[in-house]
């Protein structure tokens, strides 16, 4: 007596959950594992503020489906001030971890999967350029979809994953600090692309 079960379903995604032995008689014993797709996909949220803002040069990256999967969610600022500086020869929007110091920092909430995740990790070299950590955001315009949620409203407060730098030159304390990054922005610094860099 044999039995199987057939799926519609990628065999690499299922993971086995348990096993059960039935002895139906002397001549018949069945061993029954039980399976389950994964019970979803992992997606965070994170809050970017540079390159990687709508109309900005990086931008591109988020739409990507090789990539992974990110879907806008909001425009969102820090709830902390942080110092938003514009450096080095490539002139690279750095966010430098200093809690207190610069200004509450705009940018935009995307939720992602852990595709995304990963690729954002690799593009902002972490953590050697720069590192990932959860800050608490306010919310501006709440525009994404909620499910089974009420949607945020303005002013309220949220967390997601930053990328931010404690691998700055000393130098950088001194530069003007930014509330909102732009590439074309009156400070004249025009970001200068990976394939165009020495």
């Amino acid at each position: 007596m044999s039995f199987y079960c057939a799926c519609a379903v990628n065999s690499a995604l299922l993971e086995p959950v348990g096993a059960l032995l039935v002895v139906m008689n002397l001549r018949a014993i069945i061993f029954i594992t039980f399976w389950r797709l994964p019970s979803c996909i992992h997606m965070a949220r994170v809050f970017v503020y540079g390159t990687l803002k709508k109309g900005q040069p990086n931008y591109h990256h988020m739409l990507e489906s090789a990539n992974g999967k990110a879907e806008f969610l909001a425009s969102a600022c820090t709830t902390e001030k942080y110092p938003l500086v514009i450096a080095s020869h490539d002139n690279i929007p750095f966010l430098l971890n200093i809690p207190g110091q610069g200004h509450r920092v705009l940018g935009e909430l995307y939720e992602v999967d852990d595709k995304m995740l990963k690729f954002l990790d690799e593009l902002e070299e972490v953590p050697t350029m720069y590192q990932r950590a959860q800050v608490r955001l306010e919310v501006k315009e709440w525009v994404g979809e909620t499910e089974g949620e009420e949607r945020p409203a303005a002013g309220s407060f949220t967390e997601a994953f930053l990328y931010s730098t404690t691998a700055y030159q000393p130098d950088w304390l001194t530069l003007p600090r930014y509330e909102s990054y732009d590439s074309r922005g009156d400070h004249g610094l025009q970001y200068v692309a990976r394939q165009d860099r020495d």
